[in-house]
């Protein structure tokens, strides 16, 4: 018996044991194969050292961050304290930490300005173009950083996205290039004041939704001046603390499309007023809001009646970006699976070395390399297309295409991955619930489900190009691979059948097409690029041998080669 009080103590009840140690810093750039391959094949070579800066920096210090900017979301303060109408948005501060690191490195910027980043490049862009290469070397940026704060991907996204479209308007060159350049200032002036610039978008209202024609704000031309006025609303207003905004309104020769700045010259803030904050499933550190327009003034891009055909080169942009992040949530789902069953053991084995656990394991990393080199192949395309009418013709219907599948995929996957986890996937101190939440976005940004597979029977129907660039694409693999080869004839049949049918029949079909298609081009990809995983990729997912669910791979896979392939040490 102890002789005071003093001499008891809490007896132990456990000791912490059988846990995997934290994630990272983990180099995103060195231990992805894939994707480091992919950069080189389409043609970055030169910037592999940028990247792998980069993909260091995203899985140390970025990663860290990204926890603070996701936990402490935005807040909007519509006054300030004397009841002035401000309608600021505040942003903790990891978040501009992150934008600022971003921009640096050119996420945003990479494709319209390599020469900023003094990386090797090959020929000078014409206005509206890239240096060869440039567009694969932002891509792979944009896959490193969306991987540990896909909530900043969006300002990110749409930055570049603009700048075309703005560079194609003499009056607003200036805002172009400051968009494209390695400088972020999260200060609230005018445009001009700027070295650096952020842009958001506004196209969707209330009543339409991905129907944009069907929008209501009005734009009215001010007299005396080349400016517009635009009065209405817009019910998706992404990023709204972004120095200028693309919108969307209805002017006297038809829609058109505008830029709205935040400020303008004089400083005044221009007129709209933020309503609210979306609060939305995920993409916490981000904010989008809904808006009304009250005389905003707005400059106008491209003709009247010509704001859609002015915006379809923005959104095959942006729909790349939808793919390579679901691409890149795949990627950190598989090495936070692969880290936790590494670690962790049940039942006398490590879960990485359980029978079962390895299949699954193995069938996400067959389908995070296919989509990973699929979204580096569409990028190449884009790159390209500007003088090649193939890839130009390939990057029309493959973004659509890989916009719907590689995004359908991610939830699924993302899922897949938390299970691997078990119960510790499913709480916030694990980053895979933030995945998860994240994981349906890209599949209804920028266009749904529906929307692209529907835009990729539209383009098959209306331009012939992207049928021939097709089979272009699958004739090059032709001969690699028997499945493929057997599989081959069925997909032609089948676009061949599709196309044939009546409107309504065609539509109605036009998601098993797509389904098909994609998965056609994934293997084709995978085949001409050589992958490791190529023979699991179509033994898998074009011979029959795969169930509804990942982990139902045949037996006679190697297991252990397409693990090994993820570059995750075992």
């Amino acid at each position: 018996m102890p002789d005071s009080i003093l001499d008891l103590s809490i007896p132990e009840t456990h000791q912490v044991r059988n846990q995997p140690p934290e994630f990272g810093p983990c180099d995103l750039w060195a231990s992805d194969p894939a994707l480091r391959e992919a950069v080189a094949r389409e043609g970055a070579a030169g910037f592999s050292a940028h990247l792998g800066e980069y993909g260091s920096i995203a899985g140390d210090a970025l990663y860290r961050l990204s926890w603070e900017a996701h936990r402490d979301r935005p807040r909007l303060r519509t006054h300030d304290r004397f009841g002035q109408r401000i309608d600021h948005v505040e942003f903790n501060a990891a978040y501009h930490d992150i934008m600022g690191s971003a921009i640096k490195h050119g996420v945003a910027g990479l494709s319209w300005a390599p020469q900023a980043w003094a990386l090797p490049v090959t020929g000078v862009p014409a206005a509206g173009a890239a240096a060869t290469g440039g567009h694969v070397a932002r891509a792979a940026l944009s896959f490193l950083h969306h991987q540990v704060e896909p909530g900043s991907s969006c300002p990110l996204t749409m930055t570049h996205a603009a700048v075309p479209a703005l560079r194609r308007e003499s009056a607003l060159c200036d805002w172009a290039e400051k968009a494209a350049t390695p400088h972020y200032d999260p200060r609230d002036v005018p445009m001009a004041d700027k070295c650096g610039v952020t842009l958001g978008m506004g196209m969707t209202e209330k009543q339409g939704g991905s129907d944009v024609r069907s929008n209501e704000t009005v734009a009215t031309p001010l007299p005396g001046s080349d400016d517009y006025a635009l009065v209405g609303h817009k019910w998706f207003f992404s990023a709204p603390m972004s120095d200028g905004f693309l919108v969307l309104a209805q002017a006297p020769g038809g829609l058109s499309c505008f830029l709205m700045p935040r400020r303008l010259p004089d400083g005044d803030k221009n007129g709209f007023r933020i309503m609210r904050l979306k609060d939305k499933l995920g993409d916490w550190s981000n904010a989008s809001s809904e808006v009304e327009f009250t005389g905003a003034r707005v400059q106008r891009i491209g003709d009247e009646g010509r704001g859609v055909s002015v915006i379809l080169e923005m959104v095959m942009l942006t729909r790349l970006d939808c793919m390579l992040g679901s691409a890149a949530e795949m990627r950190m789902a598989l090495i936070q699976a692969l880290h936790h069953t590494r670690h962790r053991q049940a039942f006398g084995k490590r879960l990485v070395d359980q029978p079962l656990m390895r299949n699954v394991l193995a069938d996400l990393a067959i389908e995070s390399e296919a989509a990973t080199t699929f979204a580096l192949r569409v990028a190449g395309a884009v790159d390209r297309a500007p003088g090649d009418t193939h890839e130009a013709a390939l990057a029309r219907v493959a973004t659509a295409i890989g916009k719907y599948w590689v995004c359908k995929r991610a939830p699924a996957f993302v899922n897949e991955a938390q299970e691997c986890l078990g119960g510790a996937g499913y709480v916030e101190e694990s980053m895979l619930p933030r995945l998860y939440r994240q994981a349906p976005l890209n599949s209804i940004w920028e266009g749904s489900g529906n929307i692209q597979c529907l835009d990729v029977l539209r383009a098959l129907q209306r331009e012939p190009a992207t049928l021939a660039a097709l089979c272009t694409e699958f004739d090059s693999a032709h001969g690699r691979h028997p499945v493929f080869d057997a599989r081959l004839p069925t997909t032609l049949e089948d676009i061949k059948r599709t196309l044939a049918a009546e409107n309504d029949v065609a539509q109605a079909s036009a998601r098993g097409l797509v389904e098909r298609i994609a998965l056609t081009l994934q293997a084709a990809t995978l085949l001409r690029s050589d992958s490791p995983l190529a023979d699991a990729f179509c033994l898998s997912r074009l011979g029959g041998a795969h169930g509804l669910a990942f982990g139902t791979l045949p037996i006679d896979i190697d297991f252990d080669a397409a693990v090994a392939r993820t570059g995750v040490m075992q």
